[in-house]
This record gives structure tokens, sequence and C-alpha cells, in this order.
């Protein structure tokens, strides 16, 4: 009966949390018992089932991008650190550096058990012969035989996914490294809710990798809509931007040069990830693209705990005030029109892609 009413009692406090929040469309209350379990293996580091695909990953994967400007041998420390502090996932992308951080990886796994960690990679190319080529070059970059999760990178109109699953569309080709074994899962990433939407209606899509962040959410529900068709497609959510801070202001000195403001303060990182960990459907998150950063994120896993009403709270009113950096982007698909980015650092004007 104690139980009930603590629980009871918290429901009403988020539903009122939820209510402050009606202007940016959020109608639901957050409910932390409703995330995915928490799996303890003795590796330190809490896991998670992802999705129907039955992978048991960490709750903070490894993020390839980070890997972007440093040495081999500082990559491959902190790639066999993050191993052994029980970081599974590792996730990379051609796009990334033009190649470089897949290089990097590639070499940084050496020495690791391949049966213990899970590897995923992406493809920007929309037709069939474009993804085999790219494919198998990861392949070889990686110095891997396989891919536990490939995915469809930075879908952004409806349109991309359309082509991506047409006949001689890069989905014809995934299907047939999946059937030689060199592709266990198939996912796909996105920043705009309409083309995420578009691809889990259209393909049973094992993950869905999107921006879950506590600025978003509470200002706009962004993200809201893709994690409830996520859940209802059975799709595993990789969570990207958890220390995503807002857009920067104007003159504001960061200390990671990048698109967006990034947290830095390890209690504040630590609360950003509980909440997107307690969102329903998410199975592990990734930091921006600084190995400082990813060492951060790595210590909020392992100080994982669900949210609580008070920092709910608190993350509510560090949101307010700040920008989206997706709203444009989400604007710019909802009128069917080229997305020029307007921001300093934006991967869209850099060598990188998108992250994510």
């Amino acid at each position: 009966m104690k139980e009930f009413m603590k629980r009871r009692s918290f429901l009403k406090f988020v539903g009122g949390v939820a209510g402050s929040a009606a202007a940016a469309g959020i109608n639901s209350v957050i409910d932390p018992s409703a995330a995915a379990p928490v799996i303890a293996d003795g590796t330190g580091m809490p896991r998670r089932a992802l999705g129907r695909t039955g992978l048991k990953v960490s709750i903070v994967g490894f993020p390839g991008f980070s890997l972007k400007q440093e040495s081999q041998e500082r990559c491959t420390a902190a790639v066999h650190e993050a191993f052994k502090r029980g970081v599974n996932y590792f996730d990379v992308a051609p796009a990334y550096a033009n190649g470089e951080c897949e290089n990097k990886l590639g070499v940084a796994l050496q020495g690791l058990d391949r049966s213990v960690y899970h590897l995923a990679c992406k493809t920007k190319m929309r037709d069939a012969d474009g993804c085999r080529v790219e494919l198998e070059r990861s392949l070889q970059r990686l110095k891997t035989e396989y891919f536990d999760v490939y995915q469809l990178h930075h879908l952004v109109q409806p349109a991309d996914v359309k082509k991506a699953l047409a006949p001689g569309g890069a989905m014809e080709a995934i299907l047939k490294a999946k059937e030689q074994g060199k592709v266990r899962f198939i996912g796909f990433s996105a920043h705009t809710t309409k083309a995420a939407v578009a691809a889990l209606m259209s393909f049973p899509f094992d993950t869905v990798m999107f921006p879950i962040n506590y600025v978003e959410y509470f200002n706009r529900a962004f993200g809201k809509e893709v994690l409830d068709v996520a859940q209802e497609k059975g799709a595993g959510v990789l969570a990207i931007k958890p220390m995503n801070a807002g857009l920067p202001k104007p003159g504001e000195a960061l200390k990671h040069k990048w698109w967006y403001r990034t947290l830095e303060d390890q209690e504040e990182i630590n609360m950003a990830w509980r909440f997107t960990l307690s969102l329903p459907g998410v199975g592990t998150g990734f930091s921006p693209a600084w190995l400082d950063l990813a060492e951060k994120a790595i210590n909020a896993g392992y100080a994982y705990r669900p949210i609580t009403e008070s920092e709910i709270k608190k993350l509510m009113q560090m949101a307010e005030g700040q920008g989206s950096i997706f709203k444009r982007e989400e604007d710019s698909v909802a009128l069917n029109r080229r997305f020029d980015s307007p921001y300093p650092h934006h991967p869209h004007e850099c060598d990188a892609a998108m992250w994510g």
C-alpha cells in the first residue's frame, strides 16, 4: 500500500510537470517505470535489451565520431578504457571525418573480444550499388566480418525513406548483406520526426537513432512521437544529443566548439542522461563527439538511476528559454525545402556529416 501511494504521488507530480509544459505539446506524464529494465550482469555498466534485437547493450555507447582529430594512440587507449568500464556498443559512420573515424576505430578495437562487443555502422547512400560499396569498405576499415547494427544514415525527408526502400535502393543491398551474414540487425538515424515516422511505418526496422534530449523534449515535445511509434513497432531506440544544452548564445564562448552547447558539469550530465534513459524504449545513448565528454557520459552511466521529481523540475528550469537545434530542420521538411544550416560548426557545413 505504501509503494502504491508513493507511485501515485509521483505520477501526480509528473502529471503536473507535464501540464506546465503543455505549451510545448507534452500531453503525457514522464513515468520512469515505463523505461526498459536495467540488466545487472557484473560488468559494472548497466545494460538493457535493445528493442527486439536480443542485444544486451551498455546504457552508454561509444561515439566513434569522438575519435576525430585524435592520435591513434589516444583513440586506442580511449576505446580500450571504455570497453574495460563495461561499454559494449560502438557506433561509427564513414561520413565521420571522411572515414578517419572508421579507420581509427578499426585499429583501436583490435585485441578486444569481438563476441563481447556490438559494432554499429551507417550509410548515407540511398542506392543499392552505392550502399554495397560503402558497406564493404566499412567492413574493411573496421577490420570485422559483420556489423551487429547497420543503419541508413541521416534520413531527413520522407522521400529519402522512399528512395532507400524502393527497388534498387539501399535496403536491397542491406538485405543481401544480411543474408550473407554481414549484417545482423537493420536500423536508421534521423533528425526529423517526419522521416523517422515514415521509416518506422514503412519497414520493420530493428533500431531507430534519434535525438532524445531534455531541452527539445520539454520545450516542444520533440522526440515523443518517435518514441511512441518506436515502442509500437518494437524498435530499440538509440538516443543522440542527450547532452545538448541548446543553441549557443550570441558571442558565447564554448569549451567545445560545436553547433550546439554541450553540458559540461558532471552532475548536470548525470541528470540529462537519467532523463533520456528514463523514457520508454531507450536502450543506449551517445555523448557529443569529444573523448572527454564520452568519459563523462560513461560516468553518468555508472551513476544512472531513474529520474526523480526534483531532477525533472530542475531540467525543465534548465531547458526554459533554450533554443532548439532541430526546429529549422523540422520546419524545412514541413515546407519541403532544402535545409541550409545557419549555425557555425554544424556538421552540414563540415567534412563530417550530421552526427547520428
